[in-house]
């Protein structure tokens, strides 16, 4: 069964100025009169007898388990100024925790003279399974406890098990926080129609499915007459809870509320944990307007939303300002109410908020419809990290989405600021606003809507026709509000690119040996809309950019080689073109001489032997059928020079001059535009002083 522990304070005036408590739990319901043995720990060296110095030594106590605690006192007008302290033992580990700080300025009931035993309270503090509690109360002027409110109480809380044998516990007597009625808008019992809403229903954890005991608030539900506004809450305490333990956290506060406040029912008419899970507070309906008892002096007009933890100096996550922009805009959809807008209020108090604001009860005042406990109440609830996310709430809420980038566009290649495709594409996205807020995203195609996407999708496909596009991506908010990406242009393009010269060798300059010979890769590509790049498939690849037209390379003399080349479009058409090529190497030996000449042999020449003469005119010529050719040489500082014929006509003078000796050079090229039978002749000149001339031989490409 669900417990109900109180344990009853035993003050005593500090030194210091305030009040030191330890606490005895009174025994749980159906668990008979045994006491709680005590932990005898030293908490502070004071006495048990009031002194003059005011010290009392007290021990740490344990207790029957609890997990949310919190301080109260007699009387629900009386206020704690001061600080109450406390510090648990937990039960999973056995150690003691800090202290930590109680919130005391919680809003007080409107009518506190319904019921005498009403009780003032501090926000009730989660702490998880504990066995063992220590408290303090220190009157804020640090030197006396005069004025601490009589009848001080730390209540614990066991929120127990919610299953279906879980006994109740004898409910109490019921109070209503109430606001005058001649103030503000007066609430009936009468239950009203649920009006429909302009913006889907979130997922609600039911109070069932959260484990209410209902016996707790025997009370029928009042009504407001709408909700004009919404204000957002935290609950104070930890943020390191488990979501797994959300609904005990909530049944510990509903328990707090109704039996340490004395009030009818939970406060709030929503909670939200960390992970998102939305849960139904007060009871009455979560589409009805139900009253609350959340931000003193507004509550006839408003609906209370809160975020279980403390957010005072961190943030609240995004799945919890994800779950109260729904349920806030959801609320406001039913009475037509822009979430992102303003609205007067009555005031049903005559009071201050926390920025100074002062409010006369029946007057009306300008507020956010979604505000925050510190713009109503004179409290530093929701926290200012909180706080300072209402802006994004809102935005979320009321729309239009946020953030709208269109990020990507498979299927199309950019080039410049246009895209190109072969029709198949898929728009993708991202934005700031959860998707669950977002109705569903088009994909726009020359302005109108090609294909449709859920809220949470992140990308669609269509298909373009042949031709020139405007495409853009348009996300429709829950509220019906709309906001569209800029257009970019895209481009159908089913037309492959082509090879204006076919990929070509030749031959060039350079070292050369029998399994790496010098030559040049030409080409030139072009394609109707936007040539992307060329790449190399074989023998070897490489990847080239649209301007290029020539890659230097080797070839090995003597094999055929297929030399193939791809080139893309940006839309992702292409051509590959592959000719075939092959080096060889003629030798000085199959050349028609004449002249004196001299056969030398070194691992240094090509096929280990080359021809040398000093004789002027002695030639030598090669006869071929190919497309480009090279004369290849040795070379050193005592080189002479040699006239090239090509066909019967000089085109060269070519000096093998070195200043360092090198062997196998491709001295001369020659190419032509297509394979042909040639003859190449060289002829010695026999230069003053250096007259001799050695040659390796002549590649040609056929």
């Amino acid at each position: 069964m669900k417990k109900r522990a109180w344990l009853t304070l035993g003050a005593v005036v500090l030194g210091g100025g305030g009040v030191v408590s330890y606490a005895v739990a009174s025994p749980s319901s159906g668990q008979g009169a045994v006491g709680q043995a005590k932990r005898p720990v030293k908490v502070y060296d004071l006495s048990l007898k009031d002194t003059a110095s005011g010290k009392r030594e007290l021990p740490r106590t344990e207790t029957k388990q609890f997990s949310m605690l919190g301080v109260s006192w007699t009387g629900a007008k009386a206020r704690l100024h001061g600080t109450a302290q406390v510090r648990t033992r937990s039960v999973e580990t056995g150690e003691w925790t800090a202290w930590k700080d109680l919130e005391a300025d919680v809003d007080p009931l409107q009518d506190p003279e319904a019921d005498a035993d009403a009780r003032g309270a501090s926000e009730p503090l989660w702490v998880g399974p504990s066995d063992g509690v220590q408290v303090q109360v220190v009157h804020k002027d640090g030197s006396t406890s005069t004025g601490l409110p009589k009848g001080l109480q730390v209540n614990l809380v066991d929120p127990g098990v919610a299953t279906a044998a879980e006994q109740k516990a004898p409910a109490p007597a019921a109070f209503v926080v109430e606001e005058s009625p001649s103030a503000t808008p007066s609430a009936t019992t009468s239950t009203p129609t649920a009006p429909p809403s302009t913006v889907p229903e979130p997922p609600i954890t039911s109070r069932a499915d959260w484990g209410a005991d209902e016996s707790l608030s025997p009370d029928p539900s009042e009504y407001n007459t709408d909700v004009k506004a919404v204000f957002v809450h935290h609950t104070d305490g930890t943020n390191d809870y488990s979501c797994a333990d959300s609904a005990a956290i909530v049944r510990g506060i509903y328990a707090y509320h109704t039996q340490t406040n004395g009030w009818n029912d939970i406060g709030y008419n929503f909670l939200v944990d960390k992970c998102g899970t939305i849960f139904e507070g007060r009871k009455g309906g979560v589409d009805l307007p139900v009253l609350g008892a959340h931000t003193y002096g507004w509550n006839r007009e408003s609906a209370g939303i809160a975020v279980l933890g403390d957010y005072t100096t961190t943030g609240a996550s995004n799945a919890a300002l994800e779950s109260v922009a729904r349920i806030a805009a959801w609320k406001l959809g039913q009475y037509d109410a822009d979430p992102n807008s303003t609205v007067q209020l009555k005031a049903g108090a005559t009071q201050t908020n926390y920025f100074g604001t002062s409010f006369t009860s029946g007057s009306s005042y300008t507020f956010n419809r979604i505000s925050g406990h510190r713009d109503g109440y004179n409290t530093q609830c929701p926290g200012s990290s909180l706080y300072d996310q209402l802006p994004t709430v809102r935005a979320w809420a009321s729309g239009p989405v946020q953030g709208l980038k269109l990020t990507s566009l498979s299927g199309a290649g950019l080039s410049g600021s246009t895209y190109y495709t072969k029709g198949a594409i898929t728009a993708k996205w991202s934005t700031t606003t959860p998707g669950s807020l977002i109705s569903k995203f088009e994909l726009l195609v020359d302005g109108q809507v090609a294909a449709s996407a859920s809220g949470t999708a992140g990308s669609v496909g269509a298909t373009l026709a042949a031709g020139s596009h405007t495409v853009a991506v348009r996300a429709v908010h829950q509220s019906g509000k709309t906001t569209t990406t800029a257009a970019v242009k895209v481009v159908t393009d089913t037309t492959a690119p082509t090879f204006s010269t076919a990929p070509k060798l030749s031959l060039r300059t350079g070292t050369v040996n029998t399994t790496a010979v010098p030559v040049t890769l030409g080409w030139k590509a072009a394609d109707s809309q936007a040539l992307k790049s060329v790449s190399l498939l074989t023998p070897t690849t490489a990847t080239f950019g649209p301007t290029t037209t020539s890659s230097k390379r080797t070839a090995k003399s003597g094999t055929a080689s297929t030399w193939s080349m791809k080139a893309y479009d940006y839309a992702g058409n292409t051509r590959t073109s592959s000719p075939s090529f092959t080096p060889v190497i003629l030798q000085e030996t199959s050349a028609t001489k004449s002249g004196t000449w001299t056969s030398r042999s070194s691992t240094s020449y090509l096929g280990g032997k080359s021809y040398s003469s000093s004789s002027k005119g002695a030639s030598l010529s090669w006869t071929f059928t190919g497309r480009s050719a090279s004369w290849v040489v040795s070379r050193a500082s005592s080189s002479g020079q040699a006239y090239v014929y090509v066909d019967g006509v000089k085109v060269s003078t070519v000096d093998l001059k070195s200043s360092t000796t090198a062997y196998r050079q491709a001295i001369w090229t020659k190419t032509w535009s297509s394979s042909a039978k040639h003859t190449v002749k060289i002829v010695v000149v026999a230069t003053s002083g250096r007259p001799t001339i050695t040659t390796d031989g002549l590649v040609y490409i056929k």
